[in-house]
């Protein structure tokens, strides 16, 4: 019914809609303005230096899943950053860059709500959750960070996975078969820093401590305006769960600034301005994505296949009467087939 007459007509209308309400590109613009200020100041190629410095050259392939991981506190962010950062990281202690760039994928993408520490998706997946479970017991109450012993446990299990087929199977394939070109030599030194970059990076990390540190003391009050009406830190309908993403701007931006100002490389308040410009210059492919990505998921909730597919899975694993166990792993398969077709992490927690 999409090339229905009224449908086109619809969706013609709705497209600005779709392409402004497409969460993600919100989310990753915002995020990149403090994570630009960081970067273009020098302070995260300080900080890689620093990482390549200690940690050993056997551990620098779990190392890089781990921070692509941790990424996803970032939101979308991670792909944007951590992703190309691998390359560049793998590049720097004289291995294949597109090694880095797949091992760092894997991290970001392999489990995507995979995380050691809460994100802004926790809460948001747990009112799916208890509404689910309320259906069987109308007083339940469920933690938003119950599903951390799962998501922690995958985490450890990606990193393991990722560097055995980072290391086995995809750099030994790739430096048989695929040569460095041109772009990859002109890759940033990350194996020395100067004294003034580290006095620079000490400063800088101070700093995002004692920002750290303030949010902390704000929060630890009952009556803080950042917990949730009922004095919950963790609760979707606290304000600190709402706002992961503008803490992310500016425990990033605050660093940089301070970096750029130390080192030298900031020279005024227009040099942070020029840095947030630079940044979203380069965010244009991204914007172009989210434009045709909207409009896709727009056409695609609008023609219930996502819907249409896993109900009928659901349908068949319930007619089988499989035991518990069985059944169980039924619906991680059904979930992964899921994945395939339904992006959005809150649809299919809604859905299934």
């Amino acid at each position: 019914h999409l090339l229905t007459g009224s449908a086109l007509a619809t969706f013609l209308a709705s497209m600005v809609k779709n392409f402004a309400g497409f969460a993600p590109m919100g989310i990753v613009l915002v995020a990149m303005l403090g994570i630009g200020v960081a970067e273009k100041s020098g302070f995260i190629n300080t900080g890689l230096k620093k990482l390549l410095s200690v940690t050993p050259a056997k551990l620098l392939t779990p190392m890089l899943i781990l921070v692509a991981i941790i990424s996803h506190t970032a939101a979308d962010a991670g792909y944007v950053l951590v992703i190309p950062l691998g390359g560049i990281i793998f590049h720097a202690a004289g291995r294949h860059p597109l090694a880095g760039i797949a091992a760092a994928f894997a991290g970001v993408s392999g489990g995507f709500s995979a995380n050691f520490i809460p994100s802004g998706i926790d809460p948001l997946l747990q009112g799916f959750t208890q509404s689910a479970a309320q259906i069987l017991d109308p007083s339940y109450q469920m933690n938003p960070l119950a599903n951390l012993f799962f998501t922690g446990a995958s985490s450890v299990i990606i990193v393991a996975i990722g560097w055995y087929v980072t290391d086995k199977i995809i750099e030994p394939r790739l430096k048989s078969t695929t040569s460095l070109d041109e772009d990859a030599e002109k890759a940033p030194d990350l194996s020395s820093f100067s004294a003034e970059e580290s006095k620079a990076f000490n400063a800088a990390g101070l700093a995002m401590l004692v920002a750290i540190g303030l949010l902390v003391a704000a929060v630890m009050p009952e009556s803080s305006p950042l917990r949730s009406p009922n004095g919950e830190i963790t609760a979707f309908s606290a304000p600190l769960m709402q706002s992961i993403v503008p803490l992310i701007f500016i425990l990033f931006i605050i660093p940089g600034i301070v970096y750029g100002k130390v080192s030298g490389n900031f020279k005024s308040s227009k040099d942070t301005v020029l840095a947030m410009n630079s940044t979203m210059s380069t965010m244009g492919a991204y914007l172009v994505m989210s434009f045709f990505c909207a409009q896709f998921l727009y056409a695609f909730s609008q023609s219930n296949l996502g819907t249409v597919l896993a109900l009928s899975g659901a349908g068949v694993l319930q007619s089988m009467n499989l035991p518990g166990e069985i059944t169980i792993v039924g619906m991680i398969l059904l979930t992964a087939m899921v994945n395939l077709v339904i992006g959005s992490s809150s649809a299919k927690w809604a859905l299934i």
